[in-house]
């Protein structure tokens, strides 16, 4: 089905030809007629899946006839939780938008709100913003959400994971009662469904529509998987000794807390391979100029926060290293799939000490087959990580 089936107008429809789109991804096939109809929609679809463009592409659509718009307002506010997703949708906005005469900008913390507020002033169709900058500038009157259409939330269930329910609480009862609403996650837990209900009793209309387009537990086929089971004291000594001896051109090193990514980089630096990081610490300055320099080759090796395992599009990734596992499969899933991305072939490798066991039969439960184990000469491990085993639970140890 072409694109203009769907209801979208030919500076759209130029617009996604030339970046190279032919036919709708089931999520915007699904997605684009429910939000052209002005009715809710909560969908599950994993990153990956064309989402973006699925919640966008209608919304330039309905506000492709709209009246002059005032100053410190907006049409359209997409949530989102990480600054570089921010910064990611709203540059799609951007090229969407960019036979039209609408539009956008996104709002993050990290950096001056001087130039951010300055742009508002003259009102903004679609604004892309992070809740604690967003709320900032409503505290400022920077913005007025009484021209507001439709709200989106992106990444519902990465904003539960990183504690931004009050805030999204906070920002739905500053926003009108007669809005459209739009929920994307990549997960659909018992807190996204919280949100959801949070909508529907603050009469956000109508809920048309629930739509979950399967996600791929396998992971992408061309993504080689294995781990090494580890010591944990040994754990930066053997990730040295993999750089090294296997000679890595380029690894996207994900580690669960932010303390643990300037260890990891010093003691990876102590070792002679140079790395650097980024995580929630570090200002929006440093993270872009760190990612930049990863994404043109200059940084070989980046260390990351979970942060970093969705909304960064880091191009042609060879491998993904989970230095941490972490505690949730889809996480798991959404790591691994900075790597072997649009047919490219990938590797993912995760370090597995004994407390990581519970974590790793969830993964490997989740993903319906267990993962290969390798061992590395000059590594033995004194506190064994028990054999795989996809039927072991959560709850059935202590």
């Amino acid at each position: 089905m072409p694109f203009a089936k769907l209801g979208l107008s030919s500076p759209l429809v130029q617009a996604i030809t030339e970046l190279g789109y032919k036919t709708p991804t089931p999520i915007q096939e699904q997605a684009i007629p429910v939000i052209l109809s002005g009715n809710d929609l909560i969908a599950t679809a994993q990153t990956g899946t064309g989402k973006t463009a699925a919640f966008v592409l209608p919304l330039l659509e309905q506000f492709s006839n709209a009246e002059t718009l005032r100053g410190k307002r907006i049409r359209a506010l997409i949530l989102v939780p990480t600054r570089e997703l921010a910064v990611q949708v709203e540059a799609s906005v951007a090229q969407y938008a960019k036979h039209t005469t609408l539009t956008s900008m996104a709002a993050y913390g990290g950096v001056d709100t001087a130039p951010q507020k300055e742009r508002l002033i003259e009102g903004v169709d679609i604004l892309v913003a992070t809740p604690g900058r967003l709320l900032d500038l409503a505290h400022q009157r920077a913005l007025h959400f009484d021209e507001l259409q439709v709200m989106v939330l992106d990444e519902a269930d990465r904003m539960v994971d990183m504690g931004f329910v009050d805030d999204i609480h906070k920002i739905i009862v500053r926003l009108p009662e007669n809005r459209q609403n739009l929920l994307f996650t990549a997960t659909m837990t018992n807190d996204v469904r919280a949100i959801a209900h949070a909508f529907s009793d603050s009469k956000m209309t109508n809920l048309a529509a629930d739509i979950a387009i399967t996600p791929n537990v396998r992971a992408a086929a061309t993504i080689k998987q294995w781990l090494i089971t580890v010591d944990k004291d040994t754990k930066s000594a053997l990730l040295s000794h993999l750089i090294n001896e296997q000679a890595w051109d380029q690894a996207l090193i994900f580690v669960e807390k932010k303390h643990s990514a300037a260890k990891l980089v010093a003691q990876l630096e102590k070792r002679g391979i140079a790395a650097d990081s980024i995580h929630g610490g570090r200002s929006q300055a440093m993270r872009e100029q760190v990612l930049t320099q990863f994404k043109t080759g200059e940084l070989k090796y980046l260390v990351a926060t979970g942060v970093a395992a969705r909304g960064l599009d880091i191009g042609e990734l060879s491998r993904v290293v989970n230095y941490d596992l972490p505690f949730q499969p889809e996480e798991y899933i959404h790591r691994i799939g900075r790597t072997g991305r649009a047919g490219a072939s990938g590797e993912a490798i995760s370090l597995v000490d004994i407390s990581d066991f519970k974590n790793l039969c969830a993964i490997e439960r989740r993903l319906k087959n267990t993962i290969e184990r390798k061992e590395i000469a000059g590594f033995p491990v004194k506190k064994a990580v028990p054999a795989s085993n996809i039927n072991h639970s959560k709850k059935s140890t202590r």
